[in-house]
């Protein structure tokens, strides 16, 4: 009787902290809810948002739409959510490209997110891979680090356009490797994937899946993971930090977000429900097959990795003279 009454006083106390309360007495949502997505239909951010919107409005009883505002990089629906009522019943799934186009062209402008959203959580990170071409020759970071400082400017790397996650995490790698690789962008990954299959660029840093047939057909290899540690949905492929370039780490992360100023019960609330839906099994296995895990975040983590995640890519952009596009 003793441990009952213990866990049923804890249980009041954790319901009775102002946040919990406020988030639970807080109506919401009263109206149909929308998720904005800032890119076309069947991208991996489209999934995603479609992902949560169906378990959004299994829970709350209440219709949710997904919107795709492709355009201007990211920049159209963003700006559509930005303008949009801060209630919570506009939401956006994005990318790192499409907030990185908030902190500047240039990489110097003082970032913080919250002077332009409502961040509300995480939904995944996933690592690139390092996908290189079998004439390369390289059997590691080391090996592959080794030949490009033997022929300065010689290896070739394809991106889906200057700017994109795909080419700013080469630049990283050739920042930090103290090597010098000529970047050759293209209109989206499936073109650079063909010439990288057929030989006329060297490496792309690139979804795991984007390259998975070519890697199964033997066209391509992939040398290396860019998350700090190895994945569980890659065995058998090491991190690019554990082989050759210690430190190093590039992952494209996908979040949840509203427009600035949502009030904290509401925001508590989706985000609750946000990780409540990562939590589930089926989530993960949809998730697997876009080489993520859901790696769900409070408001306050997610805040701070954004902010964080940024700072590092301001300084890429920064000292290797890019332009955002």
């Amino acid at each position: 009787m003793a441990t009952r009454r213990t866990l049923l006083a804890t249980l009041g106390a954790t319901l009775s902290m102002p946040g919990i309360a406020r988030a639970q007495d807080t109506p919401f949502p009263t109206r149909t809810v929308t998720i904005v997505v800032p890119f076309p239909p069947g991208g991996g951010t489209d999934v995603l948002a479609r992902i949560l919107g169906q378990h959004f409005q299994e829970s709350w009883r209440q219709s949710v739409v997904v919107e795709n505002r492709g355009g201007g990089a990211g920049r159209i629906g963003l700006q559509l959510v930005q303008r949009a009522q801060p209630d919570g019943h506009t939401l956006m799934v994005t990318s790192t490209g499409g907030i990185m186009g908030l902190a500047g062209p240039g990489g110097d402008k003082v970032f913080a997110v919250r002077d332009e959203l409502t961040p509300i959580s995480l939904i995944a990170a996933p690592a690139y891979v390092i996908a290189m071409h079998p004439g390369v020759g390289a059997r590691n970071v080391g090996e592959l680090i080794a030949l490009a400082k033997a022929r300065p400017g010689h290896f070739t790397f394809g991106s889906s356009g200057t700017g994109a996650a795909s080419h700013l995490a080469a630049e990283l790698f050739a920042a930090m490797a103290g090597i010098e690789m000529l970047h050759v962008p293209y209109r989206g990954t499936g073109p650079a994937l063909t010439d990288l299959v057929a030989g006329r660029i060297h490496l792309m840093f690139a979804p795991p899946q984007t390259v998975a047939a070519a890697v199964a057909a033997n066209q391509v290899v992939n040398l290396a993971v860019t998350s700090e540690r190895p994945s569980a949905l890659l065995p058998g492929v090491p991190a690019a930090s554990t082989t050759g370039l210690p430190g190093y780490a590039a992952v494209g992360w996908f979040g949840l977000f509203a427009p600035k100023g949502v009030p904290a019960p509401i925001t508590q609330r989706i985000a609750q429900e946000a990780n409540r839906a990562l939590s589930l099994q089926s989530t993960r296995d949809r998730l697997a097959t876009l080489g993520a895990e859901p790696e769900p975040m409070t408001p306050d983590a997610f805040t701070t990795f954004i902010d964080q995640d940024i700072a590092k890519w301001q300084r890429v952009v920064r000292e290797r003279n890019i332009t955002l596009e």
